[in-house]
């Protein structure tokens, strides 16, 4: 493994957060279900999740990620996880493929928002449910932020319901978190 990635995978996991089964229960899953991981990075919540569901699609745009992903799922003997190499905007699925999706503090990162918002919407099934876990914008923040109001509008004007939207208690990296619970109903 080379340093770089081994540096990445090192600061990700040393992250303070809630465990990704806490952010579970903003979510109803089903056993039937096909989940999108937008972002997955080394399986925060790729791999814990994967005993809820039928199938992990595990998506970032870093390949070398994907392949410690694989291998980590491979050590726990986990087999319902498929990895893809995609871009946030031009998510390489078809139309309603899944049932559900989770953004997990990556949003922030995407410029312009609106291209993934739209993606997301265009590749959940109809009543699919989208859980967006991000950083609100705060004065002290370093590095891109979304704030929870802007990701309202955002989440609105792609086509979603928003269902809740609340705080965590838990911080991130120090910074407070929030939640929002969207469903495509259309």
């Amino acid at each position: 493994m080379n340093q770089k990635l081994n540096r990445k995978i090192t600061n990700l996991e040393k992250i303070k957060r809630p465990s990704a089964d806490e952010l579970f229960q903003f979510i109803s899953l089903h056993k039937e279900d096909t989940l999108l991981d937008l972002g997955a990075g080394a399986g925060y919540i790729s791999l814990p999740i994967s005993k809820y569901v039928d199938e992990v699609i595990a998506l970032d745009f870093d390949e070398e990620m994907l392949k410690y992903l694989e291998m980590k799922a491979k050590e726990q003997s986990i087999t319902n996880i498929k990895t893809l190499v995609s871009d946030f905007k031009d998510i390489q699925l078809d139309d309603e493929k899944v049932d559900k999706a989770v953004a997990s503090i990556s949003l922030h990162e995407v410029k312009p928002l609106s291209l993934a918002l739209g993606e997301i919407y265009r590749v959940l099934k109809s009543k699919g449910v989208f859980l967006c876990i991000e950083l609100e914008e705060a004065e002290l923040s370093t590095g891109p932020r979304v704030s929870s109001e802007k990701m309202k509008e955002e989440i609105l004007r792609a086509g979603f319901d928003i269902v809740q939207a609340f705080y965590l208690q838990a911080k991130v990296a120090n910074q407070p978190v929030y939640i929002i619970v969207a469903q495509k109903n259309d």
